[in-house]
């Protein structure tokens, strides 16, 4: 029952639409000045907001200007915040507690891990240093990816840890339950930096391999290790599960692109990254698949293509993305009010303190780092020997008078395959190079956004395209960025097309390497 007896407006309301958990109860909520009485079933309390399912649908009530009467109201005065986490084992086991172990140290809790009922279920109980109140519980259900989403349209999540982007058919069903567009900005963002490894064992004489080979051994086209410059002997193919986030990420980022759909039928699957890098580093003949962050005694192989470029995995090309198997580890919000410590945690998150915690556990960080021109002599020495008829001498000369006095940020923007649309990873940056720019960490200097392109069509159209490109991230981010004084910063524009190459523009992987936005700072 809803009654208004006056005009008094007390409430902050948004509809969503989702069912009642089954243990809700019953509750009213009036004004302070008895006008205003709203009755429905509690789903929640964030310790500032009430969330009721009414006749009306759901509504979420600002509490500060209300009484709540009725077997559901909480305690205000012990209010425990909780927060439900469910998602990828390979954030859930190390990288999340981590997280939440530190954020209790910096902010006065002592944190206590309890199991649950299986062994992927666990939480964090958070004390007060002070008084040893309990002020929240953080429950985990570390299972995979597959399995967050499901929890998250059955209303028993609140964040999604993830190794992959959201499906479009979990996308629409997260609409349809009301949890608002999970690709908005406010929905999702990358928490740490990861990266898809082809890795062998150490006794094994190959140390290279291209997408494309890597693809059509995933395919079971390749099977044999002369194929790809080895001995004659049968290739082991190691690989994660296929429900996990990773064996998603390897098929969307691998057999997608080759027009590949199945892998192979005999390749051995290891419910745990560090299950398979040990398998791999003992067996001479294996090849596996696995996370940058999980390679173990592995050795990674360098990913190579016809024209002689070669990309490593390693920190700062996973940062950049010149690395093409980035791997984004990503954590999703329904619409819906957090309580007051879960965002404070999230916020955290983002921070320096965090970015140290995150490369404590193995993964990369997404603190920007500037990179000197002086360690960067192998891309400019690539772009003078790749130079061809279009590219000339000139072009060479104004690029490296334009950026020889510069530094690159680590912070670069890419593309999605066939798309001027930026990718996951991208986005997120645009997010945080606005943050940077808010709390005025390149005040008084000069970032150039520099674009380049890949060497498909006329080298004077890449210019331009790349330039647009260039310019639509700047614009990107000064529009993020709306606490910024941008009259404090020179945002400036330029693009060099096709002349500084990452890879071979020969593979769909190659050219999507090439086609990016940098940027400098001065």
């Amino acid at each position: 029952m809803i009654r208004l007896t006056g005009a008094a407006v007390f409430a902050a309301l948004f509809l969503f639409g989702t069912s009642p958990p089954t243990a809700a109860q019953d509750v009213t909520l009036t004004s302070r000045d008895t006008a205003v009485e709203i009755s429905g079933t509690l789903l929640g309390f964030d310790g500032e907001f009430y969330r009721l399912q009414t006749e009306y649908g759901e509504l979420t009530v600002d509490g500060s200007g209300v009484r709540c009467e009725g077997p559901g109201c909480p305690n205000l005065q012990d209010f425990v915040a909780e927060m439900q986490v469910s998602g990828a084992a390979t954030m859930g086991a190390v990288l999340m507690p981590a997280l939440v172990e530190a954020f209790a140290q910096k902010n006065g809790y002592v944190a206590e891990r309890e199991a649950g009922d299986t062994p992927t279920d666990f939480a964090y109980v958070l004390r007060r240093a002070d008084d040893q109140k309990v002020a929240a519980r953080f429950y985990f259900r570390a299972t995979n990816t597959d399995e967050g989403f499901a929890d998250l349209l059955a209303d028993e999540a609140d964040i999604v840890m993830s190794l992959r982007e959201i499906r479009p058919e979990e996308r629409q069903r997260a609409r349809e339950a009301g949890l608002g567009d999970m690709t908005g900005i406010n929905r999702s963002r990358v928490l740490a930096l990861d990266a898809i490894v082809p890795v062998v064992s150490p006794s094994n004489p190959v140390r290279g391999i291209s997408p494309a080979r890597l693809a059509q051994v995933l395919a079971g086209q390749i099977t044999n290790w002369k194929e790809v410059g080895g001995p004659d002997v049968p290739i082991d193919l190691h690989l994660p599960l296929e429900t996990s986030g990773l064996g998603q990420a390897i098929t969307d980022q691998l057999l997608a692109p080759a027009n590949l759909r199945a892998t192979r039928a005999d390749a051995i699957r290891h419910p745990l990254p560090g299950d398979l890098a040990v398998a791999v580093s003992d067996d001479t003949f294996a090849l596996g698949l696995t996370s940058y962050a999980d390679r173990g005694d592995t050795v990674a192989l360098t990913l190579t293509g016809r024209c002689g470029f070669a990309l490593t995995a390693a920190r700062r090309t996973i940062k950049t993305e010149d690395y093409p198997l980035t791997a984004p580890m990503f954590l999703y919000f329904p619409a819906r009010r957090l309580p007051r410590l879960a965002r404070e945690f999230l916020a955290f998150t983002r921070g320096p303190a965090a970015q140290i915690v995150i490369r404590r556990a193995g993964f990369v960080d997404q603190s920007p780092e500037e990179i000197p021109v002086d360690e960067q002599g192998n891309r400019f020495a690539n772009a003078i020997v790749a130079a061809g008829a279009e590219t000339t001498l000139g072009e060479i000369q104004r690029m490296t008078a334009t950026l020889s006095p510069m530094a690159r940020l680590s912070t670069s923007f890419r593309f999605e395959a066939g798309s001027v649309r930026l990718d996951a990873q991208s986005r997120s940056n645009v997010q945080q190079l606005a943050r940077a720019l808010e709390v005025g960490t390149y005040d008084a200097r000069r970032l150039l956004f520099v674009g380049f392109s890949d060497g498909n069509g006329a080298a004077s159209a890449n210019r331009d395209i790349a330039l647009k490109r260039a310019d639509a991230v700047r614009r990107a981010v000064s529009e993020a960025a709306v606490a910024a004084n941008l009259g404090r910063v020179e945002l400036g524009v330029d693009a060099f097309g096709e002349a500084m190459p990452m890879a071979c523009d020969d593979s769909a992987w190659g050219r999507q390497a090439n086609r990016r936005v940098e940027v400098w700072v001065r």
